[in-house]
């Protein structure tokens, strides 16, 4: 089901870089908040560089990988691949700052 009545938000707060190959955005959420509900039109690598746990809040009309509401433990110096077709938000269920990059990969 696509819902038709939602905005959605940038995947992330600014981007640092962009060209003709890739976007590099930077997310930072304080314990407790939620970024908007976005969609990833581009496969993407995370770049995890502080934080202690995150989650994921995907939508009923995702097409990426994560389709259940997920959290984790964040370890400064992960790195992700994640495919596109994410429409989800992400949410720090930490007591700490969360801070990371994320590197849209364009075709």
């Amino acid at each position: 089901m696509t819902r038709t009545d939602r905005r959605l938000g940038d995947i992330a707060n600014r981007v640092l870089f962009e060209n003709d190959r890739v976007r590099i955005w930077e997310m930072k959420l304080a314990p407790g908040e939620e970024g908007t509900v976005h969609r990833h039109d581009l496969d993407h690598i995370l770049v995890q560089i502080d934080g202690d746990r995150m989650a994921v809040v995907p939508e009923p009309d995702t097409s990426g990988p994560y389709k259940t509401y997920e959290e984790a433990d964040v370890v400064p110096g992960n790195v992700f691949y994640v495919e596109r077709g994410g429409v989800e938000a992400a949410r720090n269920v930490g007591r700490r700052p969360y801070h990371e990059l994320i590197i849209e990969l364009k075709d």
